[in-house]
């Protein structure tokens, strides 16, 4: 009999979907590292009255993306690190996590218009987005390329080694904000200009760096990580900068208070470690919560 967690790979790959953890990756998908968190009642203070009397959080969330967010197979289970760190967090607020998935490009702007309190999506804190919204850290991922087996790419320390290629990323990441803002490099060395293909889901852009469509993929490192120990003929190349990542929230939002000290409560009692040790992201911990820190340079 198959294992939950190779039956998942299996969906995975006849769905055309980005691989999930496989029975050689080490993660246990099934582990369960939240159900023993308590409500904290000093914490649960913190939450803005309406919403302690509501009893409830809605949040947007991004899923299909491994190690982050993905459905099991039967394409309606989220699981990852976002969706423990989420719900250890409702649990120490004493809230029911009301979700909903959506696409990664949305989410932001629906913060502002109410639909959504909280955003989930591995959303990196810039210094663009810290205008219009307000950021809950919770851990340190980043930018990172992967290329094909094949590929005579060297690490990229420098976006300038992109010119003459096509590079994929996903719609309205950082990756995608990065690379638009410095294509002019390539002209001012004299170089071809690098192409930038955007994709609106995982899949696609791993397929089309599995067949050449593209020559560099530039995502998240911790996904990145993740999917190329996966699928055969990919490697992860480099990482290329860090980015603290967070709840995102409307800008003024008085939840932030709240969430901080919920994850940092995490963190003090060591569920923030287990949640991360679960999904082979240890080296993306941080030390403590913060709210709506400087962009990391």
């Amino acid at each position: 009999m198959r294992t939950a967690v190779t039956a998942l790979v299996a969906a995975g790959l006849l769905a055309g979907c980005a691989p999930a953890p496989d029975q050689n990756s080490g993660l246990d998908v099934g582990a369960d590292v939240v159900s023993p968190v308590a409500k904290d009642e000093a914490v649960a203070a913190l939450l803005p009255p309406e919403v302690r009397e509501a009893g409830v959080l809605r949040f947007g969330s991004s899923i299909g993306s491994p190690p982050s967010a993905f459905h099991l197979p039967d394409n309606r289970t989220a699981v990852g690190l976002d969706i423990d760190i989420t719900d250890a967090v409702a649990r120490v607020l004493g809230v029911r996590v009301e979700r909903e998935e959506a696409a990664f490009e949305a989410i932001l702007p629906a913060l502002g218009s109410g639909k959504f309190q909280v955003g989930t999506g591995n959303f990196g804190v810039t210094e663009e987005r810290r205008k219009t919204i307000d950021f809950v850290t919770y851990i340190d991922d980043g930018q990172g390329f992967a290329v094909r087996q094949d590929s005579d790419l060297a690490p990229v320390t420098d976006i300038a080694q992109l010119c003459g290629r096509i590079v994929g990323t996903g719609a309205g990441t950082t990756f995608e904000s990065t690379l638009n803002a410095q294509v002019h490099r390539c002209a001012e060395a004299g170089l071809p200009p690098y192409q930038v293909q955007v994709f609106s889901e995982q899949s696609a852009y791993y397929s089309a760096l599995r067949q050449g469509k593209i020559d560099v993929l530039m995502s998240t490192i911790n996904g990145l990580r993740h999917a190329t120990s996966q699928q055969p003929n990919l490697r992860f190349l480099n990482e290329f900068r860090r980015l603290d990542v967070g709840f995102a929230l409307a800008k003024g939002s008085p939840l932030a208070p709240a969430l901080q000290a919920a994850v940092n409560k995490l963190i003090a009692d060591g569920t923030y470690q287990r949640i991360l040790h679960k999904w082979g992201v240890e080296p993306s911990a941080i030390e403590t919560s913060q709210i709506s820190p400087p962009e990391l340079r």
